[in-house]
């Protein structure tokens, strides 16, 4: 999971997941932003992306992103799939294989 800063960015950024094959799917939402940054609370409109992938591939899909990210610190978080429906979870394996 990630966010953008704008439509722009996170288009760019789920693109480059796919088609490098560290997710499957990348679902794109618009969401509003509170946040403490520099001492400072600060609201932002923003885009979060939620990537399906591998465990496997999580420290990639990291790497990937922390590279081309606009942010300085951008979220970049993994959560776990503890349970899912089996055929949905083999497309994402064959997708990202």
């Amino acid at each position: 999971m990630t966010t953008a800063g704008d439509r722009a960015e996170a288009d760019r950024l789920a693109r480059l997941l796919v088609e490098q094959r560290l997710a499957a799917c990348v679902q794109l939402l618009p969401i509003d932003s509170v946040y403490r940054w520099k001492g400072a609370v600060e609201t932002a409109a923003e885009m979060l992306l939620l990537a399906k992938t591998r465990a496997g591939l999580a420290e990639a899909a990291i790497a990937a992103l922390k590279a081309v990210h606009s942010y300085d610190t951008p979220e970049i978080i993994v959560l776990p799939v503890t349970a899912g429906l089996p055929a949905y979870l083999d497309w994402i394996e064959a997708e990202t294989g």
